[in-house]
């Protein structure tokens, strides 16, 4: 497909103000993440127990598609995305290390209002293995580059799936509180997005004439 400058250059325009909202939902979610941490009395993200655990779990490869990891080539992993869509918190099972390019990857799954091939950000992404999706899809090509023999591909797949899920597993509780209030999240991170996006465009707005007069003051 040949590259559309204009197309690109509209896409990160509109994206501005909303980049401004997600991040408060960020910082929303990572709220709500220390207290249930502490309400749980499980170890933060932070403890070396859960460093190790994860160390344990997927040793220094991508726990997505095992390339070993490199401190710049690293990235800090939320199974379940923490944005207004799949409402993942920064709590023990659902943080690990992947790659960039799965962590970059993955995020297409994890921006879908609703997924199609599985309930969650991550089972999803490993559910790209070219039997389900358009021969357009990104991430399925994605997946193929990577294991371009059908069997290879699905079978690395399968292994990733219960590797994570067995590691998510010693966190059942947490995770489970985290399922608990999703209800409630989804609410208010709406509410909180809705808000920034509204202040965002008032503001901006306001502040945009505010200095064009100036400007025009000045001759």
């Amino acid at each position: 497909m040949e590259f559309r400058t204009s197309l690109h250059l509209q896409k990160a325009t509109r994206r501005a103000k909303s980049d401004v909202a997600n991040k408060l939902v960020s910082m929303l979610l990572h709220e709500i993440s220390r207290a249930l941490t502490i309400r749980t009395g499980v170890p933060s993200v932070n403890a070396p127990v859960y460093s190790q655990q994860v160390e344990g779990a997927f040793g220094s490869s991508c726990l997505y598609c095992s390339r070993s990891l490199e401190n710049e080539r690293a990235a800090v992993e939320h199974f379940e995305g923490m944005n207004r869509f799949r409402l993942g918190l920064h709590i023990p099972g659902n943080v690990a290390v992947a790659c960039v390019w799965c962590n970059r990857e993955k995020r297409r799954d994890d921006q879908m209002p609703a997924l199609v091939l599985a309930p969650s950000g991550w089972e999803s992404f490993l559910a790209h293995d070219s039997s389900s999706c358009s021969t357009t899809c990104k991430t399925c090509d994605y997946w193929r580059q990577m294991f371009p023999k059908d069997a290879e591909r699905k079978e690395h797949m399968k292994t990733a799936v219960k590797k994570i899920h067995d590691f998510r597993v010693n966190f059942a509780s947490v995770i489970g509180e985290a399922e608990k209030i999703k209800g409630i999240l989804q609410n208010s991170v709406e509410e909180l997005y809705r808000e920034c996006q509204n202040f965002a465009t008032e503001r901006i707005d306001a502040l945009g004439a505010q200095v064009v007069a100036q400007m025009d003051a000045l001759g």
